[in-house]
């Protein structure tokens, strides 16, 4: 008998290089009614995985936007389950951490439940209509823009705005930037398969923290004085960054703390209470160094003495914090 297949992210190219597939699902709910799928109190669920930075991100602006009571959330157990014959298990439940509404095994199963023809990958957040039994969105950039706006009449924080119009354009400029170099960036060195695709990425890597250790040495946060949706998306893979990318993905060249803006910058933001409630180091290291068999074959959880409550230092530039929190 074989040994069953574990899951991988591997989707590279022939030269090596991880390309990551698109989202599939890319509807949209509206306040008002405008598209298929209204805002309602209740009526919709977010599948998470504490790991995930692309998760984490929708579960931050879930929290700052006060939707707790409005939105439900769940999440998949944070190791990879095995494959299954079709190569498309991936994420999991289990008793622990199980499906509230169907009970399903895992999210391949959630997915052929709202379209029986789905053959994209299994990834989450998924943002799930409990009333048709459908996937609305499975893009979390698309997510946190929904959760900004579309929801503000069931808000405890409708005042709390992580994308300011007057930033709009530089937020966005922002995240261009950041996804290929940081976001994507680590995992362009972790599922590298050949060295010059690794070292390619590396590149881009640590082009990506060189600039942003400048940025943030003259500013409080990536936009200036005020806390955005950029925010948001650079701290999520610099929170993973010395506990996992540095050693598991061979993001090797420098740790987060050999840079001083963005080690304190990645503090401030972790005690912000929204932040933190949505960062389970434990379960992050547990994820990436249990699952990854291709890159980890014996499971071996590498020894990490992150501390991101411990003072900072980012008091001495001004801050407007973010439009419209109780703390700004």
């Amino acid at each position: 008998m074989s040994a069953p297949k574990t899951f991988s992210y591997q989707n590279e190219s022939k030269d090596g290089e991880f390309k990551r597939t698109p989202s599939a699902y890319r509807e949209r709910v509206t306040a008002d009614g405008s598209s298929a799928y209204q805002a309602e109190s209740g009526r919709y669920h977010l599948y998470l995985a504490h790991a995930c930075p692309w998760c984490t991100r929708t579960e931050i602006a879930l929290r700052l936007k006060g939707l707790e009571d409005v939105i439900s959330i769940s999440y998949v157990e944070p190791v990879m389950g095995e494959i299954d014959e079709n190569g498309t298990r991936g994420w999991v439940f289990n008793d622990e951490y199980k499906d509230p509404l169907h009970g399903a095994a895992n999210v391949h199963q959630l997915y052929l439940k709202a379209n029986p023809e789905h053959n994209s990958k299994n990834t989450v957040p998924i943002l799930w209509d409990k009333k048709t039994n459908k996937v609305v969105n499975n893009e979390s950039s698309e997510i946190l823009l929904m959760l900004n706006t579309e929801f503000n009449q069931f808000s405890q924080h409708p005042a709390v705005d992580y994308r300011p119009q007057a930033l709009q354009a530089e937020i966005d400029t922002q995240n261009d930037f950041m996804y290929n170099r940081v976001n994507n960036g680590v995992y362009r060195c972790g599922f590298a398969t050949s060295q010059a695709a690794y070292e390619s990425a590396m590149k881009d890597l640590y082009e990506g923290l060189d600039h942003y250790e400048q940025l943030l040495s003259k500013q409080r946060y990536v936009c200036g004085e005020t806390f955005t949706e950029a925010d948001i998306r650079l701290f999520v893979t610099l929170v993973r960054f010395d506990p996992v990318y540095h050693t598991h993905f061979k993001c090797s060249l420098r740790r987060l703390r050999d840079y001083p803006n963005l080690i304190n910058y990645t503090r401030e933001l972790y005690q912000m209470p929204e932040l933190k409630a949505s960062t389970n180091i434990e379960l992050i290291r547990r994820h990436y160094y249990l699952s990854h068999k291709n890159i980890n074959p014996y499971s071996i959880m590498a020894l990490d003495d992150t501390n991101y409550d411990v003072p900072h230092d980012r008091e001495r530039l001004p801050s407007k914090g973010c439009v419209g929190h109780k703390s700004s």
